[in-house]
């Protein structure tokens, strides 16, 4: 055990402040866990009490209280009553497979998620009525959440009639109303490929067809989509345009405005599922921009602020595509008033712009950590997006990597996971959000780049 640290002399673990790093409490907590990772802090060891670690820091004792809190959240240290407080001996769940499979935002290393909460919690429940807080609500989103949707939605569609918005309870519920209220069973759905998965998934839960369209460099290919339309009388189209998932790839305005041209000549209704275009640079107008009578437009701020705010944005083409569109979101899903009313006051007040700023600061250090770690081939520009598709190296088939990964404690997504078809290319998707902080991601992509670099064996048959 090592002795108490003088309660004069900053801990050999501390770093300097850094301004702009986030509040010094989480900086605290980042010093903990680089010092554990490197082993100059070791299980058992004691830390110096709280007011003595306050005095050597210069910093206030409440910011000293906040951030063993945060530490003992993490499970990296523990109090030991009259003890003091201690660096945690390793658990079960420290030792619990990293997740980079999960599609997720990163959690901003400069925003108190925490105090955010309160304060956003705190200005709910002062204007608004409890009771109404804590019932069904049919869906839709009120007068003052739809004109929250179109703040959100103006850098993407610009102005919008706020009669054309609705308010959902997450984009898979979107996207399962949309299916159900603009086609019937058996007809078919147009999508790429590679995509999301929770497409297909639900367009075959409720007896639609999913048929595949060839792409090129750009994406959707205009002339493979009008075929298809004729050979399967398709009724939908699904595209995801901006940093497709998993791709990475972004569809140009060229590619956006013929596809919207083509859907429009052959009457096919198009669902733009757009939750990354805020993460990318210079992103093209989405199609429904371009072409707003031909689609149906959905945004989540689950992919851009917070999983657990489980709201998306719907802009419709016209009032009567609107209830149709409710009355099959009413058949299996309500909307939470508590959620739906706490992202109406972050819109309105600037703390969602500020959130987002965060994700986006953090998504930028994460992509340059992953593409200086990974070698090989990776999709989309730089600091764009919260994932990566990397193509593997011919020794390695992305089943077999992402069963020793998991052997490894890594989770990542293959190819199969997005593709529909026979024959997936070669690749997996890295998710960079799902990782509490990035040293827990350094550690991840340092364990994935190690195994990317050594050939399998011979011998080892895939686990399934």
């Amino acid at each position: 055990m090592k002795p108490i640290h003088d309660p004069y002399k900053r801990p050999d673990w501390a770093a300097e402040f850094v301004a702009g790093d986030g509040p010094r409490y989480l900086q605290i907590v980042s010093f903990l866990e680089s010092a554990i990772a490197d082993g100059a802090l070791r299980p058992g060891d004691r830390l110096p009490p709280q007011r003595q670690l306050a005095e050597a820091l210069e910093i206030d004792l409440t910011t000293v209280t906040r951030a063993f809190t945060e530490a003992r959240r993490r499970q990296l240290i523990e109090a030991r009553g009259t003890l003091g407080t201690f660096v945690s001996a390793p658990k079960v769940e420290l030792t619990q497979s990293i997740d980079l499979s999960m599609n997720i935002p990163p959690p901003p290393a400069d925003v108190d998620m925490a105090a955010l909460l309160r304060e956003g919690l705190s200005q709910v429940l002062m204007r608004t009525d409890t009771n109404l807080l804590m019932t069904y609500h049919l869906g839709g989103g009120s007068h003052t959440d739809r004109n929250a949707g179109a703040r959100w939605l103006k850098p993407m569609l610009g102005r919008i009639d706020l009669e054309r918005i609705v308010v959902c309870p997450g984009a898979q519920a979107a996207l399962a109303a949309l299916i159900l209220a603009s086609t019937q069973p058996g007809d078919c759905i147009l999508m790429e490929p590679l995509g999301y998965p929770g497409l297909p998934l639900a367009a075959r839960q409720l007896g639609r067809r999913v048929e595949t369209v060839a792409v090129d460099a750009s994406g959707m290919r205009p002339d493979a989509l009008e075929e298809a339309c004729r050979m399967h009388d398709a009724r939908l189209i699904y595209l995801n345009p901006t940093l497709q998932n998993p791709t990475t790839r972004t569809m140009t305005e060229r590619r956006r405005l013929d596809i919207a041209r083509t859907a429009a000549r052959l009457n096919v209704r198009i669902i733009e599922d757009d939750p990354y275009w805020l993460f990318a640079e210079n992103a093209p107008p989405p199609l429904a921009r371009l072409m707003p009578d031909q689609v149906y437009y959905v945004s989540t701020l689950s992919k851009c602020l917070s999983p657990g705010l489980r709201t998306a944005f719907v802009a419709l083409p016209d009032s009567q595509s609107q209830q149709a569109f409710l009355s099959a979101l009413r058949i299996f899903s309500l909307t939470s008033p508590l959620t739906t009313t706490l992202v109406t006051q972050w819109i309105h007040d600037g703390r969602a712009v500020q959130l987002l700023a965060g994700v986006q600061a953090e998504t930028h250090a994460r992509q340059r950590m992953a593409r200086g770690m990974l070698a090989g081939a990776m999709s989309a520009p730089a600091n764009e997006g919260i994932h990566v598709w990397h193509t593997l190296p011919s020794y390695w088939q992305a089943l077999d990597l992402a069963a020793v990964a998991r052997d490894n404690g890594l989770v990542v997504a293959p190819a199969e996971a997005f593709f529909t078809g026979a024959s997936p290319p070669n690749a997996i998707r890295i998710s960079l959000g799902g990782c509490a902080s990035r040293e827990q991601l350094e550690v991840a992509l340092r364990k994935l780049s190690n195994l990317l670099a050594k050939k399998p064996s011979i011998h080892r048959g895939v686990v399934v």
